[in-house]
């Protein structure tokens, strides 16, 4: 080979090299970003929080309350100043409500946690909420992400008029959720666990009682969330105590003596009775229906009764015919029993 063709070959071969190199260059790029592309979808911490999302989204309860730092136990509860007997009833895909457009908005530092901040829309209501995450190790070469405040909150529920409840359309029984038991407390409000972010609705609707839904957006981690829902009776609930009560009343005006027995009305003579008196219901009361715990109270309501009666007086001995209306009050309480049935005490006295 001569040496000019030597001298030839050179300049090409350093080209050559360049471009290797600048190859490689852009390959450890494209590496380095792809890495970095797979790091923020699958194993940052956004990644975790987004994957918690979607599994609420997707109603899958159980599988999100197993991700790492999601359950609390009750001295975690307590230590956080939450009721340590709150219940996770809520915790399950039948009490979800519609989550949805969840999204991260932000990812910054705080010390040895990274707060990632989320958009979402829970029942058409838009709402933020931060979440704390903490590194929790490495699984094989992937960091694994826990969260250093769970995303559970406690709703502190009191609902009157009622035992039972739905959430969301779950159906929640006091006494099946409520540390006492069948001896729960109808008054009482009840902790109860739920997911943030997520809206729950709380509504009665029973034979008995009803009430519009309330709903609240749960969107402050490890926070307590007062909510009261006050049932009213129904009003085929409200007619039938009426018609029981009237039924009542027309039973005690059978009785042929000046002092029903058991009943709310009666008459006072002071003279010898010669004619048997007969009573009549001439006003019935207008029931209403006040919740009394579990229950309800039938508050003193003016009715009026009439007597018929031949009196004759002990001093003269003259004899006269009474025809008199008595006013009275009815009152009463109604209570819930287990079965669901009701049972109605009826009383009252004479108005004053």
């Amino acid at each position: 080979m001569q040496v000019g063709e030597r001298q030839g070959k050179r300049p090409r071969v350093a080209r050559d090299l360049t471009l290797l190199a600048l190859v490689g260059v852009l390959l450890v790029g494209a590496l380095l970003a792809g890495a970095g592309a797979l790091y923020r979808e699958f194993y940052s911490p956004s990644a975790f929080v987004q994957r918690y999302l979607s599994l609420l989204e997707d109603g899958r309860a159980a599988d999100a309350l197993a991700l790492p730092g999601v359950a609390l136990d009750s001295a975690e509860l307590e230590a956080a100043g939450l009721p340590p007997t709150a219940s996770d009833a809520l915790l399950r895909r039948a009490a979800l409500g519609n989550l949805r457009d969840a999204r991260i908005t932000s990812e910054t530092v705080d010390g040895e946690d990274v707060v990632v901040g989320v958009h979402f829309v829970a029942g058409g209501h838009d709402g933020d909420v931060d979440f704390r995450v903490r590194s929790d190790g490495v699984i094989g070469v992937a960091p694994a992400w826990r969260f250093s405040q769970s995303p559970l909150a406690v709703v502190e529920l009191q609902v009157t008029g009622s035992m039972v409840f739905a959430v969301n359309d779950f159906v929640v029984d006091k006494r099946q959720v409520s540390v006492d038991g069948v001896d729960a407390d109808p008054s009482a409000s009840l902790p109860l666990l739920v997911f943030s972010p997520g809206i729950y609705a709380v509504s009665v609707d029973t034979a008995m009682a009803e009430a519009d839904g309330v709903a609240v957006i749960s969107n402050a981690p490890m926070r307590s969330v007062p909510v009261e829902v006050d049932a009213r009776p129904t009003v085929e609930f409200t007619d039938l105590v009426q018609q029981r009560v009237e039924e009542f009343l027309t039973a005690c005006a059978t009785q042929e003596v000046l002092q029903p027995t058991g009943c709310p009305f009666g008459y006072v003579v002071n003279n010898r009775v010669e004619k048997l008196p007969t009573w009549s219901i001439v006003q019935q009361p207008l029931v209403t229906l006040v919740a009394d715990g579990a229950g309800w109270r039938i508050p003193d309501t003016g009715a009026v009764a009439h007597i018929e009666v031949g009196v004759r007086s002990i001093a003269s001995g003259a004899y006269r015919d009474v025809s008199e209306d008595v006013p009275f009050l009815v009152n009463g309480t109604i209570e819930v029993l287990d079965d669901g049935t009701a049972s109605i005490r009826i009383g009252g006295a004479q108005a004053g």
